[in-house]
């Protein structure tokens, strides 16, 4: 049986294991952002860290970033456990996003329809979804989780010492 964690196009059984840390910072909501990943092959323990910042942004976006980036990395359909302090996106892959697929990337508020936000990049999550079989934990912030506290330091750094 396929469920929404699961790729459409791969079969569970041969693909490659990868676990994928995220987090996205800000300094002011918005203000100058970050995001940072670290990616582990289950199998030969290798690592890989990436990170980036934009000048004016919102810590969702940020949060977000960190994901998509991430997932750009794999070169092959993967199963990724996806590890993330983020309700915001946990709960927007798992849960919210099948709704606003179906109706344009559009939610209710109140009475009236309004566009999501952030949609830009929960429509380019939704491609890099379709690709993988991924499977979603939540780590609590700030808690010393090692990949979580080292994502965190990737992402501050990131706008601190942006280049814009």
């Amino acid at each position: 049986m396929t469920t929404d964690d699961e790729s459409k196009n791969a079969q569970p059984e041969s693909l490659r294991r990868v676990q994928l840390y995220t987090d996205g910072a800000c300094s002011g909501n918005p203000g100058p952002g970050g995001w940072a990943f670290v990616l582990r092959d289950v199998q030969s323990k290798k690592e890989r860290e990436g990170s980036g910042a934009e000048r004016e942004t919102t810590n969702n976006r940020m949060e977000l970033r960190a994901v998509i980036e991430g997932l750009k990395v794999l070169s092959r359909p993967c199963h990724v456990g996806l590890y993330a302090d983020s309700q915001y996106v946990l709960k927007g892959l798992k849960e919210w996003m099948a709704n606003w697929k179906k109706n344009g990337w559009r939610r209710k508020d109140g009475s009236k329809w309004v566009e999501v936000k952030n949609a830009d990049l929960w429509q380019e999550l939704d491609r890099l979804k379709n690709i993988h079989k991924i499977s979603f934990h939540h780590i609590k912030g700030h808690s010393g989780h090692p990949e979580n506290e080292r994502c965190d330091q990737l992402a501050v750094a990131a706008y601190q010492n942006g280049s814009w």
